[in-house]
């Protein structure tokens, strides 16, 4: 019974391979594309004489599940929103800008230019940075920059031989985010929050013990956005912005910047681009009309 039945399994297999062979060679790029398959019909037929020649066990203990190709599990498809672990990124950077604008007090209005070289030969001290907490599709990025410029006049007075000019500029800006679009090459985020500004100056008259100082501190809400495009594996493209003020601190304040990312590693991205940003303060006789713009480069780490 078995030689028998082994018998007519060739022979069915012989025509049935004689079939797909004039089906593929009537329809040679068929074949070329077909993907490989673990368990094909003549690998399933081979089982059952396998089967039937052995003693093993009947023939209809073989279950036809077995030759089908098992569909991944909801646990192995899992996607990024499934992910329920806090993601940290922080982000050291170095802003080159340059100044122009309008600066007054008591009345009195000054323009003010100044390149990122002149900025830089009097800089003294500076800290800029940002860091951004991830929780599925909420985002956390918090923006800080303070920055010392100082300067040394010489003034040609019998009584006063020089003036020491010292400025501080710091802002923070908290903000929270929802990602609208969240897919592997294209996250669209809008966010709000606003930016908390704190500027001092101070001026020295050596050596007569002569000083003069003044701050300004305010806050603006900001409202705004950030879209971030991977077209290539190793490369993103983040475009971001925000504007605010209105009034409730600065009469206006608006910011945009461009940055081009490699990623150097899985948890390192090297960033240089390009920022710009305006406020517009007038408060008490002080105004602070200045942009500040210019390049930026940094670069981003995964913490976690």
């Amino acid at each position: 019974m078995t030689s028998n039945l082994k018998t007519l399994l060739s022979a069915a297999l012989a025509i049935g391979g004689l079939g797909l062979g004039l089906l593929f060679a009537a329809r040679p790029c068929g074949a070329q594309v077909m993907p490989p398959q673990s368990d094909t019909p003549l690998a399933v037929a081979d089982k059952f004489i396998q089967m039937a020649s052995s003693n093993s066990g009947p023939i209809d203990n073989y279950s036809f599940s077995d030759a089908q190709p098992q569909s991944p599990s909801p646990a192995q498809s899992k996607s990024s929103n499934d992910d329920s672990n806090w993601h940290v990124d922080a982000s050291p950077y170095l802003w080159f800008p340059g100044v122009h604008g309008t600066v007054g007090a008591a009345g009195k209005e000054v323009s003010v230019h100044a390149s990122p070289g002149d900025l830089l030969s009097n800089f003294k001290f500076g800290l800029m940075g940002a860091v951004e907490f991830r929780y599925k599709r909420l985002v956390v990025p918090v923006d800080m920059m303070w920055v010392r410029l100082e300067d040394d006049h010489p003034i040609p007075l019998e009584a006063v031989t020089s003036a020491k000019l010292k400025a501080d500029e710091f802002f923070l800006a908290p903000k929270i985010g929802y990602r609208l679009v969240d897919e592997e090459k294209l996250r669209i985020t809008a966010l709000t929050g606003f930016r908390y500004w704190h500027l001092s100056e101070s001026l020295k008259f050596n050596p007569v013990a002569l000083s003069f100082s003044n701050s300004q501190n305010w806050v603006d809400p900001l409202v705004g956005g950030r879209v971030e495009l991977v077209p290539a594996p190793k490369v993103v493209v983040t475009v971001f912005g925000d504007v605010g003020g209105w009034g409730t601190g600065s009469q206006l304040e608006y910011q945009f910047a461009g940055l081009l990312g490699y990623r150097i590693k899985s948890t390192w991205t090297l960033q240089a681009g390009y920022r710009y940003l305006g406020v517009d303060y007038r408060s008490g006789g002080f105004l602070f009309n200045v942009i500040t713009s210019g390049a930026v480069m940094g670069v981003t780490i995964n913490l976690k």
